[in-house]
């Protein structure tokens, strides 16, 4: 059967194009939002890749690139990969110089210090693009909910755990009630069967997302508890059960991603909510 397109205008730029994505991710076709996850994940790989090597990384036929960048107001796929493209020029470069700089004079230098330099700018990378990647009213909304709360529930496995148990340390400092989720006895699915509505969670998954914590933030809200959540993509399954949520990618070196952005987002929520239960506002 053939798809019909209807006719829409295309996004100007890069943050239109993501606001409609999000907004009608959940009316699109299957292979549709598996572009869509693919685009937002990984735009510099639309911005500088074909269509062929695109559509094997996004495990879709090139054909169904075509049909999402029509879908969204696109003549063709070319159209929408200058958007990417766009989103590209804008970014600011000095780190990005400063990589191609240290790649340069790699040869004149040992391995580990190349391997140091390349972490080192990653995370100035990361850091660099967190503040535009967080929206100050949701940031001041997550504190709300989180310092409202009689106990703050930090929910996280694997790579992001660190993350939660660093909030937990900073929190009981603060003198701020939270309970760490994720004990060696097994018993988080009956630490969690304590919380009621007046908690809140903060759950933390990146790709490829923890199931089980997903599990535990969805049954959470369902019980009538605020979640807000810290992950990496709109398709998240965090995304879809959190009262607020934060997108925040982290750069890579090697293949290998830090924790630099999402340490400093977290230690600036924990500190924020302190201050905000401090100050009784």
């Amino acid at each position: 059967m053939t798809e019909i397109v209807a006719k829409v205008s295309p996004p100007q730029d890069f943050d239109a194009l993501r606001s409609v994505i999000l907004e009608r991710k959940g009316e699109l076709p299957k292979r549709l939002t598996q572009v869509a996850a693919y685009a937002l994940d990984h735009p510099d790989e639309i911005a500088f890749g074909t269509a062929a090597s695109i559509a094997i990384s996004a495990n879709v036929q090139p054909s169904t690139l075509v049909r999402f960048a029509q879908h969204f107001g696109f003549e063709g796929f070319s159209g929408l990969q200058l958007l990417f493209r766009a989103r590209l020029r804008e970014r600011t470069s000095s780190y990005e110089d400063r990589l191609r700089t240290l790649e340069q004079n790699g040869q004149a230098l040992a391995e580990s210090t190349n391997i140091f330099n390349g972490f080192t700018a990653a995370a100035h990378r990361s850091i660099d693009t967190l503040s535009a990647a967080v929206d100050p009213a949701a940031f001041e909304r997550a504190v709300d909910i989180l310092a409202a709360a009689e106990t703050i529930y930090l929910i996280a496995k694997r790579r992001s755990y660190p993350i939660s148990s660093y909030m937990a340390y900073a929190f009981g400092k603060l003198k701020v009630r939270c309970q760490l989720v994720g004990t060696a006895a097994g018993i988080d699915d009956d630490l969690l069967a304590m919380a009621s509505p007046r908690d809140a969670a903060f759950a933390v998954s990146f790709s490829p997302y923890a199931s089980e914590s997903a599990v535990q933030a969805r049954n959470m809200a369902a019980r009538g508890i605020d979640v807000v959540s810290l992950t990496d993509s709109a398709f998240s399954p965090l995304a879809e059960c959190s009262k607020e949520w934060f997108e925040v990618v982290e750069a890579d070196h090697a293949g290998f991603r830090s924790l630099s952005a999402s340490m400093a987002f977290a230690m600036a929520l924990t500190v924020s909510i302190a201050e905000k239960r401090r100050r009784g506002t």
